[in-house]
């Protein structure tokens, strides 16, 4: 076991240094959307790029501001995220040393509120105010969106001739500048597009699987901490829904707490902060080299599948940020998807080898103080 720990070490150490000798440190830039044959390079190389202005002509960064998106989705209900402090589907720490993996609250609410409160958020920067962010990512443009799904294509062309597939999901996504996600990946090719203020963007490879220091941490969700009794499931869902707009105080968001089920399942997550590289960190995540890109209005960024990403954001001057990202199935067949899992595993598996490593070092060294404490 000694052996392959020492050797994994050098090998993963190798192998991050050699990705990074070898891959340009920056984000391509492109200056025109990219044909199929150019397209296809980057999805070989499993390397991101922006186009800046590459959706200048899209009706929706013509025409999408705070007005045009109340006009067209007026009264219509949408689903929204609910946090304390902007942070959904993230890692919380416990103070007894633990994790958690924290999803949102989520409710139905009109648009033209959800809009107002993210407005809201973003002027007053009251830290007793939840914090509301529009982010499903369940197709919500084709669907509760679906009114203002004409403004945007109905895939990307390069991308759809080069990958042979039409978009697995289209979301919409709104928010204000506390909203934060926290480091993750996804099993898409994603082809992100601004379309109001902007997005920040920190990257890592896949083959950084070992420094984000992935970990099974129990799930958990936020909750109301009173909620209104209701007769049926109707009835609460428009009881919750007239006393959020109300303010009723017998229904309070501020007072957001953690709920675990007694069977929560555990959930793989990345718990290492590119930002705050000094916490949870591995012994490989100085090795991490993250790239950094932000998305101003009309800039597409093509995600390539299995990348870590850590996304703020920051809002125009009415108060909001949007975009909109098409998600295309990653293609499982060939090598890329076995050798990316090879790398996590082996990976997860030296982490735990150098944890126990480190843990009979501990244990050796406390027999041998108790030792020398009964020879005195």
């Amino acid at each position: 076991m000694h052996w392959f720990i020492e050797s994994s070490a050098h090998i993963f150490q190798d192998l991050i240094t050699t990705y990074h000798d070898l891959n340009p440190t920056t984000v391509d830039e492109l200056h025109e959307e990219p044909s199929p044959l150019e397209f296809m390079r980057h999805v070989a190389r499993n390397r991101p790029f922006v186009v800046r202005k590459g959706a200048r002509d899209w009706r929706a960064k013509k025409r999408w501001n705070a007005s045009y998106l109340k006009d067209i989705m007026a009264d219509q209900h949408v689903n929204v995220a609910v946090t304390p402090h902007g942070n959904a589907d993230s890692i919380i720490p416990l103070d007894d040393g633990g994790m958690l993996f924290v999803e949102p609250y989520e409710t139905s609410m009109p648009f033209t509120d959800v809009l107002e409160k993210i407005q809201k958020n973003e002027k007053s920067h009251e830290e007793s105010e939840p914090i509301f962010y529009a982010q499903t990512q369940n197709d919500n443009l084709r669907n509760e969106y679906h009114t203002l799904f004409t403004d945007v294509p109905r895939s990307i062309p390069f991308a759809h001739i080069a990958l042979e597939k039409e978009p697995d999901a289209i979301n919409f996504w709104l928010g204000s500048s506390r909203s934060v996600t926290a480091l993750h990946k996804d099993n898409y090719e994603n082809i992100y597009v601004q379309v109001i203020g902007q997005k920040h963007f920190v990257l890592l490879p896949p083959v950084e699987a070992p420094c984000v220091n992935e970990r099974a941490v129990s799930a958990g969700i936020y909750q109301p901490r009173h909620r209104p009794q209701a007769q049926s499931q109707d009835a609460t869902q428009t009881s919750e829904t007239e006393l959020v707009q109300n303010g009723d105080t017998s229904y309070s968001l501020n007072d957001l707490e953690i709920s675990i089920e007694d069977n929560a399942e555990y959930v793989p997550f990345a718990t290492w902060d590119p930002d705050k590289p000094l916490h949870n960190a591995t012994p490989y995540s100085p090795l991490a080299q993250p790239l950094r890109v932000t998305l101003d209005e009309g800039d597409i960024l093509y995600l390539p599948a299995l990348w870590y990403h850590k996304v703020s954001q920051s809002c125009s001057a009415e108060g909001i940020c949007c975009a909109v990202n098409y998600w295309y199935d990653l293609d499982f067949g060939g090598g890329f998807w076995s050798m990316a899992s090879f790398v996590r595993g082996v990976g997860l598996l030296s982490l735990e080898g150098q944890k126990k490593k480190m843990k009979d070092k501990a244990n050796d060294d406390e027999d041998k103080e108790e030792e020398d404490d009964g020879f005195q």
